[in-house]
């Protein structure tokens, strides 16, 4: 997390999709702040300076409240539009400094296997416990060199200092590496390419035959 990511933020008093609209409508975002015991707050937030932040997965953001107390919050979720894609709402929730939370981090994959393996991603993302002002970006997995047949578990992956897995007792597959699968043409697709030499076969008998 960067220490510098931070929001100038209003509360709001006005609810409802009309109030929603209007607030989109001046290229802003509606949010709610939750957590720690406290009353939802309804918030309004900058629309750029929202979009760069939700780029990044469990960002962390300080919030200067106009008028109200400020806060630290982890971004919990984003709601889009589903056509246009644009941000139409954000749930923050507050942490603490020192405060570890649980989190789903992405699973990234660097390097290549042996040549002419492949690596299957079986797992996109890990449930892990961290502490709030240091979540990880991503949980990056070596594939470099490894041969068919090799599985990396989530147990095998040496994670950032802090960070833990929330169930080392289950065995979730990462990755696998295997190689690339033959084509299966099917009864079909082999009927029709016997078919077409036949004809071929048949086309030339003709012309032999002339």
């Amino acid at each position: 997390m960067s220490d510098n990511q931070k929001l100038v933020v209003t509360e709001r008093t006005e609810f409802g999709k009309g109030a929603a609209r209007k607030i989109r409508a001046k290229d802003m975002i509606p949010a709610v702040l939750y957590g720690h015991g406290t009353e939802p707050r309804h918030l309004t937030l900058p629309g750029h300076e929202t979009m760069l932040l939700v780029r990044q997965s469990n960002a962390i953001v300080e919030l200067e409240v106009e008028g109200g107390e400020n806060a630290i919050a982890l971004v919990k979720d984003v709601q889009r539009d589903p056509v246009r894609q644009v941000i139409e709402h954000v749930d923050l929730v507050i942490v603490k400094r020192g405060e570890r939370v649980e989190v789903e981090v992405p699973v990234q994959l660097e390097g290549e296997p042996f040549p002419g393996m492949q690596a299957m991603q079986d797992t996109t993302a890990v449930l892990v416990s961290a502490e709030a002002m240091h979540i990880p970006d991503a949980i990056t997995v070596s594939v470099e060199g490894l041969e068919e047949g090799t599985v990396i578990h989530a147990t095998d992956v040496k994670l950032p200092q802090g960070v833990k897995l929330v169930d080392e007792e289950t065995e979730i597959i990462l990755v696998t590496i295997q190689a690339p699968q033959k084509q299966d043409l099917g009864d079909e697709s082999v009927q029709e390419a016997q078919a077409e030499e036949s004809d071929a076969e048949d086309k030339k008998d003709d012309e032999d035959g002339e």
